[in-house]
Order: C-alpha cells, then sequence, then structure tokens
C-alpha cells in the first residue's frame, strides 16, 4: 500500500469534507461513491479547459452520483446518460464533438490494495469487511488504481431527440410524450405496478336462443366444419338470421348466437371495446410493409397478409415477439429470410376474443407504429462473379465442380455469372483475380474455398488485401461454419466453404437469396440462426421445406 497524502482533496474539497457531502447526498458514505469523486475529478483534469461536456456512467451503482455531485451532468438535465454494461467506469466527452476520456477501476491496480479488493472483488460479504481500511486505502489511492483511455462517442448518441408534442393518453388518462406512441409506455405494459386483470371486464354481448334470433344479425362469423372436408364461415358479421337459418345453427351445434343489440357494444358511444374483425383488418394494416397485401374482408376474426410479388420474406421478428406479448391479440407468420410466390400467405393476424379491451388495441397499435413486420424483398438480377481457390484445382490435379453448383444456383434466382476464374492457394493470385473480376462489372462475387484452417488456405487474407472491408467470418451453421460475408466497395462479397462440394444444401442456399435481396448480415442475425441451422442430411433433401437455417 502506497503512503497516505496528508492534505488529500477531491476537486476543491478535503477528502473529509467530500465524505460528508456524500452522506448528505447518498445516505451514507458508500465507498464506491467517495471513489467516483477522485473518478470523476481525474477525467475532468484530462478535458481541455472550457470544454463542454456530458457524461456516461457504466454502471447504475454509486457512480452515477458521484458524476452529479461534482459536474453540471444530471439524470434530469440529459446531460448524463447510464448505460448499464455492469463496469465501473465513467466517459467524460465533448458533447458536440464526441470525443473524450474514459476511467475505469482497473482491477489489476486494485491488486496493491487489499481491502479495496476485497471490497470490489467481493469476496467478503460486507458485514466482514474492514470499512475504516478501506476508506483509508481509497482515501490513499485516489484515482491511482483506475486507467483512462481516449474514447469517441457514436455518433447516435450525440443526437439531441426532442420529446416532442404532449398527448392525453386514451386508456389511463395522464399526459404523456407523443413520440411514445398511441398510449403512454405505462399503458404498454412498462409499468412497475403489478396489474389487476380483473380490472378489464368483459364486454356487454347479448346471447339468444336461436329460435328468438330471427330478423336479428348476427354479431361475428360463425364457422362450420366438415372433418376432412371443409371449414367455412357459413354465417358472417352483420348477416340477417332467417326462419331458415335456425336448423342449419342448431347442425351447428349453436343453440344460442351473439346478436347485435344497440344497447351493448356495438353503440358508437361504446368506446371502450373493438370488434375482432375492426381489429384484425387495423393490425393487418399496419403489419403490412413493402410487397405485402391483404386478403380482405376479415374472415372468422382474421386477416390474412399475402405476397404481392415474389421475392425474400422479411420479417421484424423483435417487433413479431412483442406485439404476441400483448393480451388477446395473436399473429403467426412463415419463418423470416423465406423466398415466397406472389399470392403465397406468409401471415395471419387476429384478435382473440369477440371483442378486445380497447387498452390492448391501442397497446398493439403502439407496437405495430414502430415500424411494419412484413415486407416482400424482390430479388436483384445480380451480375456474379464466381472465384474458385485451389492449387490442385488450378493444375488440374482436381476437376473443378464448384463453377457448376454456384453457378446453377445463382442462374436459379434470376441471375446472372459474369466470370469465372480458377486461381492457385497464392495472395498475390487471388487479389490479381479479385480485380480481374471487378473490372468485368461484377456486382457480387462469390469465392470458394481456402477459408479453413490450413496453411494453404489464404483466401481471407487475400480478399483484405484486394481491399475488403466489413469482413465476417464464420457462422453457427452447419454445413457452413467457415462462410464469409464482406464487401469491396459496393460489391458484395461471399465466401463459400469447401463442404458446398459434397453437400446438396449448405449455408450458400440460406445467404445468396438474403444478399440478392439487399440484406445484410450481422453478427447478431447470424447467432439467432445457430438454433435451427443444423442440417439433418436427409436422404432425400426437401430444402427449402425442411426446418434447415430456419
Amino acid at each position: 500500500m502506497q503512503n497516505e497524502s496528508p492534505n488529500v482533496q477531491v476537486g476543491k474539497r478535503s477528502f473529509d469534507d467530500f465524505l460528508l457531502m456524500v452522506r448528505d447526498f447518498h445516505g451514507s458514505a458508500a465507498p464506491g461513491l467517495v471513489l467516483g469523486g477522485f473518478m470523476v475529478e481525474e477525467a475532468r483534469r484530462h478535458l481541455p479547459e472550457e470544454t463542454l461536456f456530458d457524461a456516461i456512467s457504466e454502471t447504475t451503482h454509486c457512480l452515477p452520483d458521484a458524476v452529479q455531485l461534482l459536474t453540471p451532468c444530471t439524470i434530469g438535465n440529459g446531460w448524463l446518460r447510464i448505460i448499464n454494461l455492469g463496469r465501473y467506469a465513467l466517459t467524460l466527452y465533448d458533447k458536440y464533438a464526441g470525443n473524450g476520456v474514459r476511467i475505469f477501476l482497473d482491477s489489476r491496480k486494485v491488486e496493491s490494495w487489499p481491502a479495496m479488493k476485497i471490497w470490489y472483488m467481493k469476496l467478503k460479504p460486507k458485514k466482514e469487511q474492514d470499512s475504516v481500511a478501506l476508506f483509508e486505502e481509497i482515501k490513499a489511492a485516489g484515482a491511482s488504481v483506475c486507467s483512462l483511455e481516449n474514447v469517441q462517442i457514436a455518433a447516435h448518441l450525440l443526437q439531441r431527440r426532442g420529446r416532442g408534442g404532449i398527448v392525453v393518453c386514451p386508456v389511463c388518462g395522464e399526459a404523456y410524450p407523443q413520440l411514445d406512441g398511441r398510449i403512454c409506455r405505462a399503458c404498454q405494459g412498462e409499468a412497475p405496478y403489478v396489474g389487476n386483470v380483473s380490472t378489464i371486464a368483459s364486454p356487454p354481448l347479448r346471447a339468444v336462443p336461436v329460435d328468438q334470433a330471427v330478423g336479428r344479425k348476427a354479431l361475428h362469423d360463425m364457422t362450420r366444419i366438415e372433418p376432412g372436408k371443409s371449414k367455412d364461415a357459413v354465417f358472417v358479421h352483420g348477416q340477417e338470421i332467417t326462419v331458415g337459418d335456425i336448423c342449419r345453427l342448431q347442425q351447428m351445434g349453436r343453440m344460442h348466437v351473439y346478436v347485435q343489440d344497440q344497447e351493448g357494444v356495438e353503440r358508437e358511444d361504446a368506446p371502450d371495446w373493438v370488434h375482432e374483425n375492426q381489429a384484425a383488418e387495423s393490425f393487418a394494416r399496419a403489419m403490412a410493409g413493402e410487397g405485402v397485401e391483404l386478403r380482405l374482408p376479415p374472415r372468422e376474426g382474421k386477416v390474412d397478409l399475402l405476397a404481392a410479388r415474389d421475392g425474400l420474406l422479411s420479417v421484424g421478428t423483435d417487433l413479431l415477439e412483442a406485439f404476441n406479448l400483448v393480451p388477446d391479440v395473436m399473429c403467426a407468420s412463415r419463418h423470416d429470410a423465406v423466398l415466397v410466390k406472389q399470392g403465397m400467405a406468409v401471415a395471419g393476424t387476429r384478435a382473440v376474443p369477440l371483442y378486445i379491451s380497447k387498452q390492448h388495441y391501442l397497446r398493439a397499435m403502439s407496437i405495430l407504429e414502430q415500424g411494419p413486420l412484413f415486407s416482400i424483398l424482390p430479388l436483384r438480377k445480380a451480375q456474379v462473379g464466381i472465384l474458385v481457390t485451389g492449387t490442385e484445382v488450378f493444375q488440374g490435379l482436381v476437376e473443378d465442380k464448384f463453377i457448376p453448383i454456384v453457378s446453377s444456383k445463382v442462374q436459379a434466382l434470376g441471375s446472372d455469372v459474369l466470370g469465372a476464374k480458377i486461381v492457385p492457394d497464392s495472395r498475390s493470385d487471388i487479389a490479381a483475380a479479385v480485380r480481374e473480376l471487378l473490372d468485368l462489372g461484377v456486382d457480387l462475387l462469390v469465392t470458394t474455398a481456402g477459408l479453413s484452417v490450413d496453411p494453404d488456405d489464404v483466401t481471407r487474407q487475400a480478399l483484405l488485401e484486394a481491399g475488403a472491408e466489413d469482413l465476417l467470418y464464420g457462422t453457427p451453421i452447419l454445413p457452413g461454419t467457415m462462410t464469409l460475408f464482406a464487401r469491396i466497395g459496393q460489391v458484395q462479397v461471399l465466401g463459400v466453404p469447401a463442404c458446398a462440394l459434397f453437400f446438396k444444401t449448405t449455408s450458400l442456399d440460406l445467404f445468396l437469396p438474403r444478399l440478392l435481396a439487399g440484406r445484410t448480415v450481422t453478427r447478431r442475425e447470424l447467432a439467432r440462426m445457430g438454433a435451427g441451422s443444423l442440417c439433418m442430411q436427409c436422404r432425400t433433401c426437401s430444402f427449402p421445406k425442411c426446418p434447415f437455417g430456419k
């Protein structure tokens, strides 16, 4: 341990005065907040004078209070952000340029301070720690147990988002920022309070015996099922029931039916409930993006979403999950990133009960306002270049099979092969061949082999030398682990591993359509694909009508 300095300052305050300040603000002399004071002042010391700065705390514990105590940055004025990464670190940065200083408690430096190490690493329960020794060490060490680094804040964090207009939530009646959606965030399900399901009553529906329903209008579609033959709505919402319908309804098992009643939920001044047909149509219209059309009017309370063109189905899976978490609504769809033909059903949505509460309806609509759930991305007609790497193929020792395999898959999706080259396992030769194919005008480059761990596998390095950027290598897919993605300028690059020579279906079949549809492949998307991307290697391959890649 280092010797204690007799006149320790935290900014312009003595250490003891700062302790009192901490106790008054925080409720106790928390070690983390006291140490945070040293961290804040050290970070400020490394900023240029007169810098107007904002702050980021990477933990919710103590450090935000240190920032608010010693700087103008607070949560209330928006100059302090808490991005909870679980690390004891903070950053002060120029609020306009984004360049700043990050300071963090360095576990390697803490090793020299036994009481601090016990506290920081939680090696003993709090009540067994020596608090006197801990504060003595914090006072003596100050910011010396921390490390600093220069950082640049991401551009989106420098943008100031206004609150927009203020409106009244139609569910709870309280005012909130209009940017949050149709209803306030509390009514969207973010309130920290335990809800009471019984507070949502049932709608006032009127059920009558079928013989008393003559002359009245059905409140909903009624379906007749003939096992193995048909399932369809025989009676539809708003249809007037006649004497001749009584027997048919009874044969369908309907002894009582709901009818429209001017004293019930059909009244215009009864705004607390939404009929299943109205809800389903509203949901479907909000879900449909480019290339998606609706099958209307609703049937049996459901609306189907159809592909209006051939292409790749794009599903907003996060929004779909959020929508299906709302009570009393549902949407089911085909898998994301599958090829569909015009007229195919891609999704269906409905309200679960006959009438959905306005609260649940608005909550669901507020989610859908964040963007359409479904769109059909057309496949472009790409000009493809194929680059086969392998000295054994180049020298004629092994017959090339890659060019015909890749060509057939490219052409099956409507694109053309502009050129193909075979080169040895040489960085310079591969890079030169890449440039030649680019000069031909290819806008999608497919490379094959040379992506494994053997010393002769140099395709990755050669692509980098040829100008490849945004390289993404390795996927949780079998077969196809060594797949590579990159770009050279505006040209897409797809690296296909050698497994494509043996297996009929590989990662090539999963990603070629995505690239032709203009979708960017991300590491997060690849990580999610791990569940379902183990090919079962069936004796008779039925891809894409199988679970692979889904």
